[in-house]
Order: structure tokens, then sequence, then C-alpha cells
């Protein structure tokens, strides 16, 4: 069974994030090719207010300007991620996988849909219906009634270079969803966005989300986690 290192960067900002990531995923390579057994990384985070665009991403799906970036207190970031425009902010559960798919499996298609798996049985723990729509990579709330349509809870993109991994998932919890007013959220225009808390119409405290992501993460991936 593998063993994965578990960090929790606590509230930081998303650049430094993405440079730690840069060092893991190429500390991973360099023991890769100097035939040294790879370790694994699971690190958790929030982000102060930040728009980030990945590397197929359409930048008029960005509805601000800097201006009314700068009066909104946030950032943005054109990354090396795949997908499109996504919102990070406090009460969003960030997770940044630097797997070394060597360790595991080497399919990337295979470990999205094991990402989407790990929200799929969190969301399961609420009595809530975690779903996945085709094309669209994710995972989403089916609507409660009838008028409505699919709301997305977790958004997802993920960069592998030798198969190893970075960037990930961001899970809402109790994020303030009108942030993603300023943007069309993954480039999608006719599905809008959700939090647990709005599912559930009540508070659930991060340190939860926290351990059920770790205990999911676990039990679909198959590892232990070493804190």
């Amino acid at each position: 069974m593998n063993t994965v290192i578990f960090k929790n960067l606590g509230i930081v900002d998303f650049k430094t994030a993405w440079d730690k990531q840069e060092l893991l995923l190429k500390s991973i390579i360099k023991d890769k090719r100097s035939g040294v057994k790879t370790k694994n990384y699971l690190l958790f985070c929030q982000h102060p207010h930040v728009y980030t665009l990945g590397k197929s991403g359409d930048s008029k799906n960005l509805l601000i300007n800097e201006a009314q970036l700068k009066k909104n207190q946030a950032a943005f970031y054109k990354i090396n991620r795949g997908g499109d425009i996504t919102y990070h902010g406090p009460g969003q559960l960030v997770v940044y996988p630097i797997f070394d798919l060597d360790n595991f499996f080497t399919d990337i298609h295979k470990y999205l849909r094991y990402l989407e798996q790990v929200v799929i049985d969190v969301l399961r723990h609420f009595d809530l219906c975690g779903e996945r729509l085709g094309g669209s990579t994710g995972v989403w709330v089916s609507p409660k009634k009838n008028n409505e349509n699919y709301k997305k809870i977790c958004a997802m993109g993920v960069r592998a270079s030798r198969w190893v991994t970075m960037h990930g998932l961001a899970f809402n919890v109790n994020v303030d969803l009108n942030y993603f007013n300023n943007i069309v959220p993954c480039g999608i225009q006719d599905r809008g966005v959700t939090s647990l808390c709005a599912e559930l119409d009540r508070d659930v405290p991060m340190k939860d989300i926290e351990l059920l992501f770790k205990k999911s993460f676990e039990n679909v991936f198959n590892f232990f986690l070493k804190t």
C-alpha cells in the first residue's frame, strides 16, 4: 500500500501554494530520474479571493476588469492546469494531490474519475447525491426542483508531467457564492454553482470536511495517509 504525506497549508495565497506544488513536483521527477522511490503528497488549503484560468481557458469568461478585481480584493492568474476559469476563496477546501501516478496507475482520465469519486463519497455522508455530467469534469448536485439545473459543487483541473500530478480540486463548503457571479464558471454558461452549506441550509465546520476528505482519499486511492 502506498503512503502519502499530508500537509495542511492553512490559508495561503495562491502563488505561494502554486510554487510549493512546483517544488514538490520537480523533486519527485528528480527522484524518478535517479531511480529513487518517489514520495506522494496531499496538500489541503484555503486561498484568499483569487480567479484562475486554465491553459485552454477563455479569458472572456472573466467578466470583470482589473479595477473591479481590485475592488473585490481578488487576484487573477493564468495557470498551467487543464480546464477553464474558476474561483477560490475562504470557505472552500482546495486539495492539491502531488502524486506519482507510477505508484498508482498511469491513466489521467481514471485519475480524474477517482478524484470525482472522493467528492461523491464525501457528499454521500450528508445524504447528498453527487453526480458526474458527461463531458464536464467535476462533481455536480442534482436539482431539487424540476425547473432547476445541475449545480457544480466541486471544480477540478490538473496538470501532469512524467505522470506526476499537481493542481487538483476545489470543494465549496461555505464559500461566498457571489464571487462566482464575476465569471462564467468553468466556461459553462447554462449551469450554476452551489456549496455544501447552501445545499444543507446549515453550517458545517471545515475541520469536519477535511477529515472526511482524508478518509475518502485513503479509501478511493487505497493508500495510508501520513501526517
